[in-house]
Order: structure tokens, then C-alpha cells, then sequence
């Protein structure tokens, strides 16, 4: 049995858990924050038999994909008054990360 967790970005929450549920993947899902953008994501928790593993994979990458945005270097509350204001940058966003562990055990009561 494996353990996957995997985070996504907030807008791709809804088309990843319909396309796990289609596929009859069950999971927990859990609200989390990125540490360098500090914008919303979802760490889904997915217990997979390992045979099933490569199938999750191409589940989530199918639903996951990465986009470009643009971001403020400075958030404005955080810039000194009359500070000049950098233009925005490019950034790539979404996707998914996903980490794959073996599960020694697991129980269902």
C-alpha cells in the first residue's frame, strides 16, 4: 500500500476531487497555505494499493496543470509610503506536488 499526499493550488481543488471520485480513489482533504505566494492549497491525503499508484498519477496530472500570474514583489501593506512599487512579476502557479510513501500498515475500523 502506498500514502500520497499531494498539494494543489485552491482553483484546481474542485477538478482534481471530481476526477479521484470518478476514479474511485478515496482521500482526505486538508486546507494548507503556500510558503512562498502564502495563497490558498489543498494537501490531499490518498491511500492507493500500489498496483493502483501509476493510475493516481496520471489522475492527478491530468487535473492538475500549471499556469503563469503575475505577483507584486511587495505586498502594498508591506511597503514603506511612497515606496515605488516594482512592476509585477511572472510566476508559475498550480500543478501538483506529490509525495509517494510506502504504508507498513493500514487498518479501517
Amino acid at each position: 500500500m502506498k500514502l500520497v499526499i499531494t498539494v494543489v493550488h485552491d482553483r484546481d481543488k474542485n477538478r482534481i476531487t471530481e476526477a479521484l471520485l470518478r476514479n474511485g480513489f478515496k482521500f482526505t482533504k486538508i486546507g494548507s497555505t503556500g510558503g512562498f505566494l502564502r495563497e490558498g492549497n489543498v494537501t490531499l491525503l490518498i491511500g492507493v494499493e500500489a498496483s493502483d499508484a501509476e493510475r493516481l498519477m496520471e489522475v492527478i496530472s491530468d487535473s492538475c496543470r500549471t499556469r503563469e500570474q503575475f505577483i507584486n514583489v511587495l505586498p502594498p501593506d508591506t511597503a514603506p509610503v511612497g515606496a515605488f512599487m516594482a512592476s509585477p512579476v511572472k510566476v508559475v502557479v498550480g500543478g501538483a506536488v506529490c509525495f509517494v510513501m510506502d504504508v507498513e500498515r493500514f487498518e479501517r475500523f
